[in-house]
């Protein structure tokens, strides 16, 4: 199956995450091509999308559909599909698995299908 992200199902996306995690501080949905389609609050987040993703490819290696980064301050979570990605900046010692199980729901959700290995979609 395959969607397009788009700017009204990334809307609904960005407002049902803002409800469902409470260390969410800001979020984003970008489409494939790593636009911008809706944020909870404004940011650079293509360019800083971009260079994180670029830090996590790995030559020669699968391209991962996640990644989490933990600072001081606060955390990073994206998860990617072929159409969409998310992306949440969160409080420090947020639960990665929900945050990440979040993610994957809101993409699901916008009718972008979650190409997990061994996963849904």
């Amino acid at each position: 199956m395959s969607a397009v992200a788009t700017a009204q199902g990334a809307e609904r996306a960005v407002e049902r995450l803002s409800e469902m995690s409470l260390d969410l501080r800001a979020c984003a949905i970008l489409d494939a091509d790593g636009g911008l389609l809706a944020e909870s609050a404004s940011a650079d987040w293509a360019a800083r999308s971009a260079e994180l993703w670029a830090s996590a490819d790995v030559r020669g290696r699968p391209r991962p559909t996640q990644f989490h980064v933990a600072a001081e301050g606060g955390e990073v979570f994206a998860v990617r599909s072929p159409e969409a990605t998310a992306i949440a900046v969160c409080e420090r010692f947020t639960l990665a698995s929900l945050m990440f199980c979040d993610l994957r729901a809101v993409i699901r959700d916008m009718g972008v299908p979650d190409r997990q290995p061994g996963g849904g979609g």
